[in-house]
């Protein structure tokens, strides 16, 4: 089966770049609301149709259940399309992100950390001091030990 077109064949290459996304978004949310508006005038024909010309011999009931049986089709098409024209906005929305906002945000914190990483860190105001040395506890009663004395201990026996 050959198709002949007037533009370009397709490729996955077109939408690379986030104005081809936007119009192709741009244009498919088009081709869909004319779709939705299309099948609302079917329907729209349908019920008046329907109703001028309802069958002999059908309780209200049936003529009721029969008519929802033939219209209901078409507002369900006619949904499915108005949610499909939704879809477009996420669609572009979601290849922005995923392509584009993403990618540069993390090419950006790769740069910051390799700049972060070459550069010395220059802090504004003191330095860092070095911790107080700690006093060592007093042998007094009760038997507080000097780390080194049970070193020392601890070879010598």
């Amino acid at each position: 089966m050959s198709r002949t077109t007037s533009g370009p064949e397709w490729s996955g290459d077109m939408l690379t770049q986030p104005e081809m996304v936007e119009a192709f978004a741009t244009q498919l949310r088009g081709v869909l609301k004319s779709q939705g508006q299309f099948v609302a005038e079917v329907r729209e024909e349908a019920e008046a149709m329907w109703k001028a010309n309802r069958p002999d011999g059908y309780s209200s009931f049936e003529a009721w259940w029969r008519h929802r049986w033939v219209v209901g089709p078409f507002r369900e098409i006619q949904e499915h399309l108005e949610a499909a024209a939704k879809l477009t906005f996420d669609l572009e929305a979601r290849y922005r992100k995923g392509r584009h906002e993403i990618p540069a945000a993390r090419q950006a914190a790769a740069l910051e950390k390799k700049q972060a990483k070459e550069s010395p860190q220059v802090t504004a105001g003191t330095g860092t001091v070095p911790p107080k040395p700690v006093e060592p506890p007093t042998a007094g009663a009760g038997g507080g030990r000097d780390f080194l004395d049970l070193v020392s201990r601890e070879r010598s026996a």
